[in-house]
């Protein structure tokens, strides 16, 4: 039996929000957040960059990236697949 040491990487749905870089997409992540005080659920968001070796996502996508290795000083996700192409 083979041990896989790297585990459960996350897996995690966002959009495209820009496509400016080389092989690299910025995906913006919401999340709803309960505030700790008043009990009212807040939109939060994450920004990640992403490596896209081919360069097939486009602004307005919502893509699937998955944690990877550090890939350059800001990259250490990769894109997984394209769950829904924008509407142009």
């Amino acid at each position: 039996m083979i041990n896989n040491k790297r585990g459960k990487r996350k897996k995690i749905v966002g959009i495209v929000i820009s496509k400016k870089m080389q092989k690299t997409a910025v995906i913006e992540v919401m999340r709803l957040v309960k505030h700790p005080k008043y009990g009212k659920y807040v939109k939060r968001c994450t920004i990640y960059k992403t490596h896209d070796e081919n360069n097939q996502a486009g602004v307005g996508d919502k893509v699937e990236i998955m944690e990877t290795r550090p890939i350059s000083k800001t990259k250490n996700t990769k894109l997984v697949r394209i769950i829904e192409k924008a509407k142009q």
